[in-house]
């Protein structure tokens, strides 16, 4: 089985969406995001710039190979809205990601049910209006050599258009490569089999 090297995620924070049902509004937003620390800025700032809303609910996924996400209701029925919101990212099939919806209560309840599609609405309008792109999966490595070998290193990257991410030209040269975790094997063994030149895996992956 081919592994799967590419994944899907936004470019950037959309702009608010709004729905509305029985004078309850629910603005829906998405973020991409990396990390556990944005994510809580994220939160903390919708809370203040809605600070007199009901509900911020939201949902997250974060990873390529190993996934990480979580739902949240923040005080709703329990899976009314953070489940709906995650529904929509898994729909979508997008990853380092962040949907928020906030809920300004408009004094009719709606239900289980019309939470449910108010939250699933909202984060279907926020994915709808970002830019989803189509990133690949990547592996770095490390390339260590003496300069006399040079050429031979250079060959095979120039050989295999391989993309450099990171190079120290001296006595003792250093390229760190970027590849496709689908080429990762054959990249290694073509600089693993030449004379004089160490190649690894970065710890660093992705």
């Amino acid at each position: 089985m081919i592994e799967k090297d590419t994944y899907k995620t936004i470019t950037s924070a959309t702009e608010p969406v709004l729905f509305k049902d029985k004078n309850s509004k629910f603005f829906g937003y998405a973020f991409p995001v990396l990390d556990e620390e944005t994510i809580k800025f994220h939160i903390e700032t919708l809370k203040k710039e809605h600070h007199s809303a009901r509900h911020w609910c939201y949902a997250y996924q974060i990873g390529t190979q190993t996934i990480n996400y979580r739902a949240n209701d923040d005080g709703e029925p329990n899976n009314s809205a953070g489940m709906p919101i995650y529904g929509q990212i898994q729909s979508f099939d997008v990853t380092n990601i962040l949907i928020i919806v906030v809920r300004y209560f408009g004094g009719v309840k709606l239900g289980v049910g019309g939470l449910i599609n108010a939250y699933k609405t909202a984060a279907q309008l926020a994915l709808d209006s970002a830019k989803i792109i189509e990133k690949t999966i990547n592996i770095d490595f490390l390339i260590t050599f003496d300069y006399k070998n040079m050429n031979k290193v250079m060959r095979v990257i120039k050989e295999r258009k391989l993309n450099i991410t990171n190079q120290k030209l001296e006595l003792d040269c250093q390229i760190t490569i970027s590849v496709r975790i689908s080429e990762a094997d054959s990249v290694f063994e073509a600089f693993n089999h030449l004379f004089e030149i160490d190649i690894k895996k970065c710890s660093d992956e992705n």
